[in-house]
């Protein structure tokens, strides 16, 4: 019996190292159609001042919708952002609308969409979070609760499992 309990604890433990059971597991939000999947952000190091949050939108319905805009008091601005390669430099830039496509999905995520916090007012600390509010067209509006993960989350080899790919994808 001691060795059943000790191996138990012992997958407890170890869960998180492969993506299971983690203190950040998945959370979702849900605006008409649209399934809001993990949204996330990077904590911020040192003095900061902007700061970027990830998530998947899932679009449930036969009809398309669009992202028109995020509000937070996190920071002085929050606009909805894009990645773009200029002249063999990429750079972020407000992208506008993001459309979800009926009966499919767009991931916000690093190099990619994201809603930008420009300003922020506080450092963004690890295991905290923070409401940030989603415009939808069709769908409304719909506050989220941003989970504030590692300053190195979601980068290269260590990409979070937060949904696969890249902009948008049909089911």
């Amino acid at each position: 019996m001691k060795n059943i309990a000790r191996f138990a604890a012992l997958v407890l433990l170890t869960l998180p190292l492969f993506g299971g059971l983690s203190p950040v597991c998945a959370h979702e939000f849900k605006a008409g159609d649209i399934m809001i999947d993990h949204p996330w952000a990077r904590a911020t190091p040192g003095r900061a001042k902007n700061g970027a949050a990830f998530m998947k939108l899932m679009n449930m319905g036969g009809t398309p919708d669009r992202l028109m805009d995020a509000r937070g008091d996190v920071a002085e601005r929050v606009e909805l952002h894009t990645h773009i390669h200029e002249n063999g430099v990429m750079k972020m830039r407000p992208s506008g609308p993001i459309e979800v496509p009926a009966n499919g999905h767009v991931m916000l995520e690093p190099g990619s969409y994201h809603v930008m916090m420009i300003g922020l007012k506080a450092p963004l600390v690890e295991g905290e979070s923070f409401p940030v509010t989603l415009v939808f067209e069709k769908a409304g509006e719909v506050t989220v609760e941003i989970t504030v993960e590692s300053v190195g989350a979601g980068a290269g080899g260590m990409k979070m499992n937060h949904g696969a790919g890249h902009g948008m994808k049909k089911n």
